[in-house]
């Protein structure tokens, strides 16, 4: 287990890639290697689970680590999240297992949130709702989050614009529409004790989710995707004041690595008594490994 006394933080946005590497039939080399242009990330292939648990290891940070399940929708395979349990599992000193479900999947997925929960170690769910093709507040989704508030594990969906498919033939077929966060208003109220994420400034929409996670007491903020020297200043504004507690370091690795993010961190405009709190305060009382 992680040793949460120990850690200099914890990153609470990172993604798992599988250890065969990219498919060539299902066009995510190619998305892949566009986003890693985007974002300037210095790699051909990202990197694997045990890969990420090293790094992670080495700058002495915990993380969150999790799959996207957008198979139906984009036809990319889908990295099983049995697979990715048992690889966390041996790097369980630094990293914490999240899984992703595809709403889509109705009872079969509530079935297997359960028993990833019950019996493989997971520790919340990751959702994408532009990659997924799905509303967040759907009803056809209440199924799989019922099952999720039910192990009282947190929720973390991805808002706002995307660097998946950006510059690609027509958005590589990724709508922005789906991942306004004021949809996670109404899920919001329906799973009122069901801890909730809003992952990334959720630009063009930074108000709508500032809103929302003012107004509802189990809605947070993870602050990855961008580095903190593009922060909108509202969004430092309530980091430093109303949203001060509910606020995450997220990276989005390995788009961005945890200590370039870090960087910049130490040069924004956070006041000083906030920042153990997003770094790790805030992401250890979300995890219930603290009060």
């Amino acid at each position: 287990m992680v040793d949460f006394s120990k850690v200099r933080a914890i990153d609470f946005h990172t993604h798992a890639e599988e250890s065969c590497g990219c498919h060539d039939d299902d066009g995510y080399d190619e998305l892949q290697s566009t986003m890693a242009k985007y974002f300037g990330a210095p790699w051909a292939h990202p990197p694997t689970i045990d890969e990420t648990a090293a790094h992670y290891r080495e700058k002495n940070i915990a993380a969150v680590i999790f799959p996207v399940d957008a198979e139906r929708e984009t036809g990319y395979r889908r990295y099983d999240n049995y697979e990715v349990a048992d690889a966390c599992a041996k790097n369980d000193d630094i990293l914490i297992p999240f899984a992703s479900i595809d709403p889509a999947k109705g009872k079969i997925g509530a079935r297997e949130a359960r028993d990833l929960v019950e019996n493989h170690g997971i520790q919340g769910f990751k959702f994408h709702p532009t990659m997924q093709g799905f509303y967040p507040n759907d009803r056809s989704a209440y199924v799989l989050y019922e099952a999720i508030a039910e192990s009282g594990k947190p929720a973390l969906f991805h808002t706002g614009q995307t660097g998946v498919g950006s510059g690609m033939r027509g958005g590589n077929g990724m709508r922005l529409k789906y991942s306004n966060p004021m949809y996670m208003d109404d899920i919001a109220v329906d799973f009122p004790d069901m801890p909730i994420i809003l992952a990334h400034p959720s630009f063009p929409w930074q108000e709508e989710a500032l809103s929302v996670a003012t107004h509802k007491p189990n809605v947070y903020i993870d602050l990855s995707g961008w580095s903190p020297k593009y922060f909108p200043p509202i969004l430092v504004r309530y980091a430093n004041t109303l949203l001060k507690k509910k606020m995450l370091f997220g990276s989005d690795w390995p788009m961005i690595a945890p200590e370039k993010w870090l960087d910049a961190f130490d040069k924004a405009e956070f006041k000083d008594e906030v920042r153990p709190l997003i770094l790790k305060e805030n992401a250890m009382r979300l995890l219930g490994v603290s009060k």
